[in-house]
């Protein structure tokens, strides 16, 4: 499965990324591997997911996600089942 997700960074901010491994993928971020960005902002709690059947699908979706503000961001977290 391929994943786009959006985490809280400490500070409040949000951060949007892909994986393949979302569990993997937070623990990096936690443990300071993960993004530049996060490195400084952790701990990161994750916050919404979706899952892909294919990694073009997820990237798509990932950069739509990326280029929305963040109150429609904050839309999607409340739709979110976490």
């Amino acid at each position: 499965m391929h994943y786009i997700y959006i985490i809280e960074c400490s500070d409040g901010s949000l951060y949007t990324g892909y994986t393949n491994n979302l569990k993997k993928r937070i623990k990096a971020h936690n443990d300071k591997k993960g993004a530049k960005y996060t490195r400084g902002r952790t701990p990161v709690t994750l916050k919404y997911f979706e899952e892909f059947d294919n990694k073009t699908d997820a990237m798509k979706r990932e950069a739509q996600i990326k280029n929305m503000r963040r109150e429609k961001k904050l839309e999607l977290l409340k739709e979110s089942k976490i």
